[in-house]
């Protein structure tokens, strides 16, 4: 058998088509928005084109709640405070690459620290200066504090509502600590103004596009990792876990511990994406914890279908689509619109929008 048909015979046709699309997406993004001309027909602008980065990393976010939701059972409702958490690991790393260019011209302290009257750098602030350093924390520390949660809850079987109501707690408390001035990370505010990642100008319109290359990049080696896997026998004895965790312990697995696993891995692919995120959007605050935002999570991938992967990619993208119009149009009625969303693929599309037809699960 040639390589290419174990490749073929490992991803379905729709994993194929995910990727197609992203290297469609590589390719014609750059070229509308660098080689065609402003008033042409055809231009894509650099603010499209930071927008469908965005989609890039909120489909990353999915893809690591249908991990852990779709095939382990583990209703995560905190996922976004590992989303925030790489996200705050690249703003710290920016904020120090300002320098002496913020408004208070400090070459050590971010603005927001000069102005609270701080007179030297946090401890947790040091070797953020350095990218390598923060690229090791944005997989770090929301891989360690996965791992500490779920060593804790795992091996006191706390499954279920109880599990998510823990999990949307600890999102909860994040939120409430970094909105503390006292904390170092901006407050209310955040971390904001960024001018530079790696000597490249972050306004620049070659700098977006190249984040937006290098996110479908992230996002397609993150799916190709969620399939491989899926498809392994550690990722079988996962989906046991999850349709029947008592006969799996039962058959001498260590249920703890897999389910551990596929938490922290889950919790490392939204900090990367919220470290991906970061630097096109251009600010990280505390609302990034709120609970709100990990339920929509959940709501992105139960409406494209779970336990697919491919599926959460077409739930976030249609969601956060069908926001961007709606908020622009009307922004108080958004959240009605998402909650009619949602009640609608609870009773009409119990497999979400990529299962339609499908009679019986999986």
């Amino acid at each position: 058998m040639s390589a290419l048909e174990r490749f073929r015979n490992q991803y379905p046709v729709a994993d194929l088509v995910v990727l197609g699309i992203l290297g469609l997406l590589v390719v014609v993004v750059p070229v509308l928005n660098l080689m065609t001309a402003v008033d042409s027909a055809f231009h894509m602008s650099t603010f499209t084109v930071t927008v469908l980065g965005k989609y890039l990393c909120y489909a990353m976010l999915a893809l690591a709640v249908d991990l852990v939701w779709g095939y382990c059972g583990i209703l995560s409702l905190g996922h976004g405070a590992f989303f925030a958490l790489g996200g705050y690991a690249m703003g710290m790393y920016l904020m120090r690459q300002i320098g002496d260019r913020g408004v208070y011209g400090n070459p050590l302290l971010p603005d927001f620290m000069v102005f609270l009257n701080w007179k030297e750098l946090p401890w947790y602030w040091w070797g953020f200066s350095h990218f390598p350093f923060a690229m090791l924390m944005v997989v770090l520390v929301p891989g360690l504090l996965a791992l500490v949660f779920g060593w804790f809850a795992f091996r006191s079987r706390v499954t279920g509502v109880y599990l998510s109501i823990i999990t949307q707690a600890l999102t909860y408390a994040l939120l409430l600590a970094f909105f503390r001035n006292e904390m170092g990370f901006g407050g209310n505010n955040g971390l904001t103004d960024y001018k530079e990642l790696l000597g490249f100008n972050l306004q620049a319109d070659t700098t977006r596009v190249a984040l937006f290359v290098i996110t479908a990049a992230f996002l397609a080696l993150a799916y190709l990792g969620c399939r491989a896997v899926t498809n392994s026998r550690f990722g079988r004895i996962v989906v046991a876990i999850r349709d029947a965790e008592d006969r799996t312990r039962f058959l001498g697995y260590r249920v703890e511990n897999f389910k551990l696993w596929i938490f922290v891995a889950s919790a490392v692919v939204a900090g990367v994406a919220g470290a991906l995120y970061v630097p096109q959007i251009g600010i990280i605050n505390p609302g990034e914890f709120a609970p709100l935002a990990s339920i929509e999570l959940v709501i992105w991938v139960a409406i494209g279908g779970r336990s697919t992967l491919y599926g959460a990619l077409a739930g976030s993208a249609l969601v956060n689509y069908a926001k961007t119009q709606f908020t622009s149009v009307m922004p108080e009625a958004w959240l009605f619109v998402l909650g009619a969303m949602f009640v609608f693929g609870t009773l009409f599309l119990p497999y979400g929008i990529v299962g339609v037809g499908r009679r019986e699960a999986k």
